[in-house]
């Protein structure tokens, strides 16, 4: 079978060592990019198949799904700048060195570079809140649709924006070469949707809409990209209370907590996800699930800035979809989802002890409640008539000899690099690599590019 044999016919693929999905223990037929049927233990398929792929050598999964990211930060990991500081500090020494420096040629490549070590990660789908829009670089979104359209990479464009400036408010961050005017803002996320939302079944292309922050951001803005979402039937994603600082700050600048400042701006609804939502009390937990907002949890980069634990298990008993998501490759410092999955599972056994979280939770943050978090019942389980969005997996290297539950061995021995991917019935990952990418190539350019950003240090 060839790597692009998928594209038509039915395939079996036959006899995984283990799957994440009932009922489908020899296996899943996909056909015209879709799950048509599980096959369980001692079954055949119900109708005649054209293709077997043999995955005997293979735990399969579905595609993970990342809720949150900042691709162009891949240039700036481990920055002298930021290394070593909690979240403000950080944020305030690196936001001049992205602002002096992205540009549409760097922020090519970093995406390019962000979306592939996703994919090598097992991810199939993506969100990037992209916020940075110094001038020459208005067109960031288009960029990226043409890099995931490149990868095969199924993408949320998520419209971020910035429009308040340290000058212009004490609390605010960015300096004034990151900011745009809130006409220009809607315009292009009028622009954004008309040419890339797809809200058909099995889509490859979403937008969202996501101003940065309540600290660095308008009201205005804030009240008129929900008006625009509900316009056009898009997501709203923001960052919200990732330390205790912001959520401090909601009561003392706006003078309500921050899920009501949210319900003031008509940011309650399902259509919503946070980043972050570390620091919400227990009324604003019960606020946010009544109305079905996403919360992403960003595990990895908590812990590095140590912002805090995300109460995963309190949102999902309210009510909320609780995705996953890597954050920032400046905060991270990496674009490994499936890294991320074994953190969630370690830092939210510290919060709930190791019976209150299990290796299939954390796998379903990073799966069913990331699609739920993006709007899309398509995608994020092994099931008939979902989306043959798939990640493979082998259990051939040393960490997981010995290893009894194949399952939760991808979790508890720390798989990072998936074998084969597939999205929307094609190969996109094979032999761990995108087809006929030169992965040196890649690596060397992005590489020579970051050089920039070390410009003073």
């Amino acid at each position: 079978m060839t790597d692009r044999e998928a594209e038509t016919g039915r395939l079996w693929i036959r006899d995984p060592i283990a799957t994440l999905g009932e009922g489908a223990e020899r296996g899943v037929v996909v056909e015209d990019g879709r799950i048509v049927e599980l096959v369980g233990k001692g079954a055949e398929p119900a109708h005649p198949v054209m293709k077997v792929f043999d995955a005997s050598r293979h735990v399969v999964t579905p595609g993970l799904v990342n809720t949150h990211h900042h691709m162009f930060q891949t240039m700036t990991r481990a920055h002298p700048a930021a290394i070593n500081k909690s979240l403000w500090p950080w944020i305030a020494s690196i936001y001049p060195v992205w602002t002096r420096h992205v540009n549409a040629e760097n922020f090519r490549l970093a995406a390019r570079l962000a979306m592939t070590e996703l994919m090598m990660s097992g991810c199939t789908c993506a969100s990037d809140h992209h916020y940075l829009f110094p001038r020459g670089l208005e067109h960031a979104m288009d960029i990226e649709a043409e890099e995931a359209a490149a990868l095969g990479l199924r993408m949320t464009l998520t419209r971020g924006a910035l429009d308040l400036t340290g000058a212009e408010d004490s609390q605010a961050l960015a300096p004034d070469g990151a900011v745009q005017d809130d006409d220009i803002i809607l315009a292009d996320c009028e622009r954004i949707a008309a040419r890339y939302h797809d809200r058909s079944d099995g889509a490859m292309t979403r937008v969202a809409l996501a101003p940065n922050a309540p600290f660095d951001v308008t009201k205005r803005l804030m009240r008129e990209t929900a008006a625009l979402a509900e316009k056009h039937d898009l997501g709203l994603h923001t960052h919200l209370v990732e330390t205790a600082r912001e959520a401090a700050f909601a009561r003392e600048v706006h003078g309500m907590t921050a899920a009501d400042y949210l319900e003031e701006n008509g940011w309650l609804s399902s259509r919503v996800w946070l980043a972050h939502g570390i620091h919400f009390d227990d009324g604003e937990v019960a606020k946010l699930g009544r109305h079905g907002v996403g919360i992403c949890h960003c595990p990895t980069s908590n812990m590095v800035l140590a912002s805090g634990i995300c109460r995963t298990r309190e949102f999902e008993a309210a009510g909320s979809p609780v995705g996953l998501g890597v954050d920032g490759s400046a905060s991270n410092d990496n674009s490994n989802l499936m890294e991320a999955v074994r953190h969630a599972l370690m830092i939210g056994r510290l919060r709930y002890g190791a019976e209150g979280i299990t290796d299939r939770d954390a796998l379903r943050f990073a799966t069913e409640g990331s699609a739920r978090c993006l709007g899309r019942d398509d995608i994020g389980a092994i099931a008939v008539g979902k989306q043959a969005d798939l990640a493979f997996w082998t259990l051939d290297e040393l960490r997981f000899s010995g290893s009894g539950d194949p399952i939760a061995a991808l979790v508890l021995c720390g798989a990072h690099a998936a074998d084969r991917v597939m999205v929307k019935g094609d190969w996109r990952i094979v032999d761990g690599v995108p087809p006929g990418m030169d992965l040196e190539k890649l690596r060397h350019e992005h590489h020579q590019a970051s050089r920039a950003f070390l410009e003073n240090f």
